[in-house]
């Protein structure tokens, strides 16, 4: 059988969704989330921080994120 599985998860959240959501927030100069992490704390660690987002919004079951610091 050469069909295809559901992933489970009603759409795919890339990488360059989560970079470009990053720097929307970022040119916005958005406020703390509810972690009351900061533009200025996330940038610490940009690319880890990053990576986490798109981990945690790429399993199945959607998004449950967890503060990044």
């Amino acid at each position: 059988m050469d069909a295809l599985k559901p992933s489970g998860k009603p759409f795919e959240i890339t990488k360059w969704e989560v970079w470009e959501a990053y720097r929307q927030v970022k040119a916005n100069r958005g406020a703390p989330g509810v972690d009351g992490v900061t533009i200025e704390e996330f940038d610490k660690d940009l690319k880890n921080n990053l990576y986490k987002i798109w981990s945690a919004s790429s399993r199945a079951g959607g998004v449950a994120m967890s503060p990044c610091s």
